[in-house]
C-alpha cells in the first residue's frame, strides 16, 4: 500500500476506535486488568483503627509521633499485541480483510491501555518473528504500531504459533497482558501456551471471515490455499458441504478453546459479521 494510503487507513482507524476505547472499554480494562501490587505512596499520622503493621517506625522516631505508611495499586500494567501477519490473514469476503479487522480490533485495546497509562508493545509474526517494538506509552507509539500492523509483508509463508510465544517469553520478564490475534489455523503448541500462560495473562483472539465458517450456494468453487498453495475443487451445492465445514469449524474451536482453558488462558472467537464489541465486553463482564 502506498505511503499516503497507509497514512489515510492508520487515521481512519484512529478515529474509529479512540472514541469506542474512550466510551466502552476505559473503565472496564481498568477493572479487569489488574496491577502488580501495592507500593509505597507517602507517610501520613496515625488515626485510631489503623493496622499496627503499617507503621513508619523511622518517621515515627524522627517526628515523635506515630505516622503510617500509605500503599497504593501499582497500576502500570504492559499490555503486549502478538499480531498474526501470515498470508491466510489478508484473505475477506466483508467490508474488510481479516488482516484489517485484526489491526481495528488491536487498536481499540492499545487505546484502552493507553488511557489507563499503560505501556503497549507489538510483536508480529508468521512462520517467524517479523518485527518487535518494545512496550512503551504515548499517542504516536501507539500510531505507530497500527502502521506497523497495516504494513504488508511479502516474507511472510506459514503460520507457527510456538515461535512467537516463546520469543516473547524469552524477552518480557514482568507479568503483561497478551493478546494473541490470529486466525488460528495452524497447529496449537499445547506446551508453549500453558508455559506462557503461567507467567502472563495471555488472551487468544480468532478472527475468521464468514466464508471460513459457510459457504453459499453457487455451485462449484475453485479454492487455493494461501499459505500452502493447496488447491481444491468443492461443490457448494452439495447439502452435506456446509455440514462438513460447519462441524469442522466447531470442533476445532472446541479444541483450541480447551486447550486454552487447560493453560488457565482465555480464548474468544470474535464475530466480525455482527459486532466484535459486544463479544469484548461480555468477555470484560465476564472477567470482573
Amino acid at each position: 500500500m502506498e505511503t499516503q494510503e497507509l497514512l489515510n487507513q492508520v487515521r481512519k482507524i484512529e478515529i474509529k476506535t479512540k472514541g469506542l476505547s474512550h466510551h466502552l472499554f476505559s473503565g472496564a480494562y481498568h477493572s479487569v486488568f489488574k496491577g502488580r501490587g501495592m507500593s509505597f505512596s507517602e507517610v501520613r499520622e496515625y488515626s485510631i483503627g489503623d493496622d499496627i503493621r503499617h507503621i513508619d517506625w523511622n518517621v515515627t522516631a524522627r517526628a515523635g509521633q506515630t505516622y503510617m505508611k500509605v500503599f497504593e495499586e501499582e497500576r502500570e500494567l504492559t499490555l503486549m499485541l502478538l499480531i498474526d501477519i501470515s498470508p491466510s490473514t489478508y484473505f475477506g469476503s466483508t467490508a474488510q480483510s481479516k488482516a484489517e479487522w485484526i489491526a481495528e480490533m488491536a487498536a481499540v485495546l492499545a487505546f484502552s491501555a493507553t488511557q489507563n497509562q499503560d505501556k503497549v508493545g507489538l510483536l508480529l509474526f508468521s512462520d517467524k518473528i517479523h518485527l518487535f517494538i518494545p512496550p512503551k506509552k504515548g499517542k504516536q507509539h501507539i500510531l505507530r504500531i497500527i502502521r506497523e500492523i497495516l504494513v504488508s509483508r511479502n516474507d511472510a509463508k506459514g503460520t507457527n504459533l510456538d515461535i512467537p510465544l516463546k520469543y516473547l517469553n524469552s524477552v518480557l520478564n514482568k507479568k503483561s497482558i497478551c493478546f494473541v490475534c490470529s486466525d488460528f489455523q495452524c497447529p496449537i503448541p499445547e506446551t508453549t501456551i500453558r508455559i506462557v500462560a503461567k507467567k502472563h495473562d495471555l488472551i487468544g483472539l480468532q478472527i475468521l471471515d464468514p466464508l471460513e465458517q459457510e459457504i453459499p450456494n453457487v455451485g462449484l468453487i475453485a479454492l487455493t490455499d494461501s499459505e500452502t498453495g493447496h488447491e481444491m475443487i468443492i461443490d457448494s451445492s452439495d447439502p452435506n458441504m456446509n455440514k462438513i465445514i460447519s462441524q469442522h469449524h466447531l470442533q476445532n474451536n472446541n479444541r483450541i478453546k480447551s486447550i486454552f482453558s487447560k493453560s488457565n488462558a482465555d480464548f474468544l472467537s470474535m464475530d466480525i459479521q455482527n459486532n466484535y464489541i459486544k463479544t469484548l465486553i461480555k468477555f470484560f463482564k465476564s472477567r470482573k
